[in-house]
């Protein structure tokens, strides 16, 4: 299973495709530099494999290399970043 994590700026989300299949996409509003992450969503045939913390992870990588931040509303990619602490510094608002 291969996983590629992309950004859809005219959708504002970042999408996983899974061997080329949409299979999830994580939402967020555009606050300048800053990303609000609002919403994740995991296509039932590919929950429990590992895929929303791919698109998370991947997600997060995209914004830690251009520079962002992000807020995480979203409760999946808070919850993902508090079980994986090498993300916190893109929280607004922590050290």
């Amino acid at each position: 299973m291969s996983f590629l994590v992309e950004e859809n700026t005219a959708e504002r989300r970042f999408e996983i495709l899974v061997d080329d299949a949409l299979a999830g996409f994580s939402a967020y509003t555009p606050r300048g530099e800053t990303l609000v992450f609002t919403h994740t969503e995991v296509d039932d045939r590919f929950r429990g494999q590992g895929v929303g913390a791919a698109l998370v992870r991947g997600a997060l990588d995209q914004v830690r290399a251009r520079g962002g931040r992000v807020v995480p509303q979203c409760p999946f990619v808070a919850s993902f970043i508090e079980r994986h602490p090498e993300y916190a510094d893109l929280v607004v608002g922590r050290p």
